[in-house]
């Protein structure tokens, strides 16, 4: 990690993220807050959440297409500034009537975000190079636990003792502010390798799914990714109600809970970031989502709150490791030209299985039970093992080796 911070660009990067992040959390819990005391309906908390969500399953290809063909420093700034005046306009929202508007401004705020991720995907490689990805990756994931840990436990402390929530939106404006600021100072020119439009949005984006399904490796992180999102979906609209229903236990175990996988997360993405140049991105892959699949199987077998906390802290290790080292062979399998769009095509599919998934958990547990869905999830996620099994052997990346070079071809 030290090494990492020495490179101004990165440190500058890391920095900002860190403090928008921390926003991102204060407001994403202050919003559900917000939305449950104006209305005290779960629906409308359920409508905030897909607003939210939305954006990314409606624009999320387009968006890459776009990153593909701009500056993607200028890109990630001018997010981070429309962002910032958004989530100010939050202050306005002061009565069930006006329950449309945050909806409008949760959405559109998403949408602008939905170009910020591919962005800052496409332009850390120019940053730290191909052979750190691994690390660079591990530590910014990190980095976004810890934070996202604290913005939750602030903005859960503060909405407890006060009933005034708008200054949490003012804050995290100016974290938004203060993130594209520190982004302008980077040195790294955010143009990409072939930045010239070479046909409709339309053309592009079907080029960029078609360079996707070139590459096996690729082939095997969209649809590894994809299966275990469908399958952890449930799991996370799941968890809540089995804490409190199933085991009987009051909701202040949630800190102890969270806290537990959250520093195994950390350690596990500590660990990859020291060990990065050791490692294989994809048994990295294959590794964790084994190991998820196979813990989320046992909460099933679940009696007391310790027990669960023990499992959370397992699983833990094996989250940071997977995402770091999915964005790690997103980015060294592309092409320059096309990180945005094959970026965007990856979050578009994972958020659709997991809202997908998330739809079908009710009708899954009434018909299995939640500890059958557990067990059902868990499943997929060994399926998603598998999958990940065969279609990284052969892999032109070379499975044994930490991968460093690009192999989907440019467009041309």
């Amino acid at each position: 990690m030290r090494s990492l911070l020495r490179i101004r660009d990165f440190r500058l990067l890391f920095v900002g993220q860190a403090m928008s992040n921390w926003g991102n959390a204060l407001t994403n819990l202050t919003l559900l807050i917000l939305t449950e005391r104006l209305t005290g309906s779960v629906a409308a908390v359920a409508v905030t959440a897909i607003a939210i969500a939305l954006p990314q399953l409606l624009i999320g290809l387009v968006a890459g297409v776009y990153v593909d063909r701009w500056n993607r420093k200028a890109v990630m700034v001018a997010s981070d500034v429309v962002r910032g005046l958004l989530v100010v306009a939050f202050v306005l929202v002061r009565s069930a009537d006006q329950m449309w508007l945050l909806y409008a401004i949760a959405f559109v705020q998403a949408a602008v975000g939905t170009f910020f991720n591919p962005a800052k995907g496409a332009i850390i490689p120019a940053i730290v190079g191909m052979e750190r990805l691994l690390a660079a990756n591990s530590t910014m994931e990190t980095a976004r636990v810890v934070v996202g840990l604290l913005g939750t436990a602030a903005a859960g402390v503060w909405a407890g003792v006060t009933d005034v929530l708008w200054p949490i939106f003012v804050i995290d404006g100016a974290t938004f502010v203060v993130s594209a600021g520190f982004e302008w100072a980077m040195r790294v020119d955010g143009t990409p390798e072939r930045h010239k439009s070479r046909g409709s949005v339309g053309a592009e984006m079907v080029a960029g799914l078609r360079a996707a399904t070139s590459s096996r490796t690729l082939v095997g992180v969209l649809v590894s990714a994809a299966v275990l999102m469908f399958g952890l979906g449930a799991v996370n609209v799941l968890l809540v109600p089995f804490v409190v229903g199933d085991l009987g236990i009051s909701e202040t175990w949630f800190g102890a809970l969270e806290g537990a996988q959250v520093v195994a997360m950390v350690l596990g993405g500590s660990l990859v970031a020291v060990l990065a140049a050791r490692l294989s991105a994809t048994r990295v892959i294959t590794g964790s989502l084994a190991g998820i699949g196979a813990v989320i199987a046992t909460v099933s077998l679940v009696t007391r709150p310790w027990h669960l906390i023990v499992l959370l802290f397992v699983v833990g290790w094996f989250v940071t490791p997977l995402q770091a080292s999915i964005s790690t062979l997103v980015q060294s399998e592309v092409a320059d030209e096309m990180r945005g769009r094959i970026g965007s095509a990856m979050g578009t599919v994972i958020e659709g299985a997991n809202v997908a998934s998330m739809a079908l958990a009710g009708g899954a547990a009434a018909v299995v039970g939640t500890r059958g869905v557990f067990v059902g999830s868990g499943g997929v996620a060994l399926l998603a093992a598998a999958a990940s099994i065969v279609l990284f052997r052969g892999a032109s990346s070379g499975s044994d080796h930490p991968v460093t070079r690009t192999v989907v071809p440019a467009e041309g």
